[in-house]
């Protein structure tokens, strides 16, 4: 095993079954909130931040695929995708939502597809529902 196999063990190890253990059924939607709440803390100023904190993260490589008025289509792939994958993407699901509300000023909300090899995000702009942000208030 290489130190990078071990990181992503030690990793995947903490996300999959110690969280899920500490979190019992709220485990998924916990997680939504808590990447709301790391969007806050580690706020990014544009699109290409948000796909830099994602390798920064080790979250995986992001891609936008599609952008319609009220959606934007992301692809995310990490090597450990489809190798018994056995993780839920609350995670970064909230971030997206979270990182969108401050970017745009109106209401998100972000659901995912998980495929084979990849995780397809999908951020619902609600752009009837804006949204005044106070900057002092997100830190």
């Amino acid at each position: 095993m290489n130190n990078d196999d071990a990181l992503q063990f030690g990793y995947d190890l903490i996300r999959n079954d110690v969280l899920q253990d500490v979190l019992g059924s709220e485990h998924d939607h916990l997680l939504y909130w808590v990447g709301k709440s790391i969007a806050r803390k580690q706020q990014v100023q544009n699109e290409e931040e948000v796909i830099d904190f994602f390798s920064r993260a080790n979250w995986g490589q992001l891609t936008k695929v599609k952008e319609k008025q009220s959606e934007k289509h992301f692809e995310l792939i990490g090597d450990w995708m489809g190798k018994r994958d056995k993780r839920v993407y609350q995670l970064e699901a909230g971030f997206l939502a979270e990182t969108y509300e401050l970017l745009t000023s109106v209401s998100t909300a972000v659901t995912y597809l998980q495929k084979k090899n990849s995780i397809l995000f999908t951020i619902h702009f609600d752009r009837k529902d804006t949204l005044t942000i106070n900057p002092t208030a997100i830190i």
